[in-house]
């Protein structure tokens, strides 16, 4: 069985995305998590799916909104809600 690069990709942005739930800081959560949906954002542009562009926009637009967050409540600028 071949794997198309573009399968490959797929797969690497599933690994990615997946391992984000193992790691225990926050921080390291949302980049993985960002990393992931950029991998996915990739991905669907190869395949030509709109909706996976648009929902890992989406989800990488929320962890990076969400990781800004916590960095600024740490430095003191901004409350974390």
């Amino acid at each position: 069985m071949t794997t198309t690069p573009s399968e490959a990709l797929g797969w690497l942005a599933t690994g990615v995305f997946v391992a984000s739930y193992f790691f225990k800081r926050p921080a390291m959560l949302r980049t993985m998590q960002m990393c992931g949906a950029a991998l996915w954002i990739l991905y669907g542009l190869l395949i030509h799916a709109i909706p996976v562009v648009v929902a890992n926009v989406l989800v990488f637009l929320a962890a990076a909104w969400t990781l800004s967050r916590s960095r600024l409540a740490a430095e003191g600028n901004h409350p974390a809600r």
